[in-house]
């Protein structure tokens, strides 16, 4: 892992150096890059974890934005939306649905994981842990020739059982000649760990949303953009764990047209 010139390293006055730090002093303020084979990331551990860039072979993939970023606004567009943040508890704004003790709490939109600080624990893994509700995150991202793979852990950190909501939320470039199928000859494919995210959205914004142009592929742990009854995510007991994977795969090498 790599840290930009101008990255700060900020480390906790009462505790020795280590990079289990607490949320409020993030290992790195800027910019953080992987490369591995032809990849390229760039990430932003106090911006919510963001995936800023994906490159491939030199080519980005994510969406850059309009040229808002604003944390502080209420809701994710306003704060502005672009590259690829992870949503949990939930996207839509809702109330988290009972039985138990988190009954009726309301969960901002987006959820809290694009709002935190997340915290650096090694070359390929960040994490974060929520405010409203008690669980913990933990991202790694490995490089590999053919492919990034993105390896999730959600921790239920509380006393009670918990729904155990997240939904990837890639935002990729979108032109207006793109046309979208489920198969196609694409520079990307996704999968994903279906037995635990068995849910997916797709998201084309061309224009009509505040002048982004974006389309995004959302697996996600449970349906209906949000802990739902109907279609709910895996229940979590106090202290139990749940895993599951994500990979953006180079479709040109795979069919032989990368050089």
């Amino acid at each position: 892992m790599e840290d930009c010139p101008q990255a700060e390293r900020r480390q906790s006055a009462i505790a020795p150096p280590s990079r289990d730090l607490n949320l409020l002093h993030p290992t790195i303020r800027g910019v953080v890059r992987l490369r591995g084979g032809p990849w390229e990331l760039e990430i932003r551990p106090e911006r919510g974890g963001r995936i800023t860039s994906l490159r491939l072979a030199g080519e980005e993939l994510l969406d850059e934005g309009i040229g808002i970023d604003d944390p502080s606004a209420d809701g994710f567009v306003a704060a502005g939306a672009q590259g690829w943040d992870e949503m949990v508890p939930n996207v839509d704004a809702c109330l988290y649905p009972g039985p138990g003790p988190f009954e009726g709490i309301q969960l901002p939109d987006h959820g809290e994981a694009w709002r935190l600080a997340w915290t650096v624990i090694d070359d390929t893994t960040m994490e974060c842990s929520g405010r409203i509700l008690p669980w913990r995150l933990a991202r790694r991202i490995v490089l590999a020739d053919s492919l990034v793979r993105v390896e999730y852990r959600y921790t239920n950190i509380g006393e009670a059982p918990l729904y155990a909501y997240w939904c990837a939320h890639p935002l990729f470039r979108y032109e207006s000649d793109m046309s979208v199928e489920v198969a196609g000859d694409l520079p990307v494919d996704i999968s994903w760990d279906v037995q635990v995210t068995p849910y997916v959205g797709v998201w084309v914004c061309n224009g009509d949303l505040g002048g982004y142009r974006q389309i995004a592929i959302e697996p996600a742990t449970g349906g209906g953009d949000r802990p739902h009854l109907a279609v709910p995510p895996p229940v979590l007991a106090p202290g139990e764990e749940l895993s599951w994977w994500l990979e953006v795969r180079d479709a040109g090498l795979r069919a032989g047209k990368r050089e």
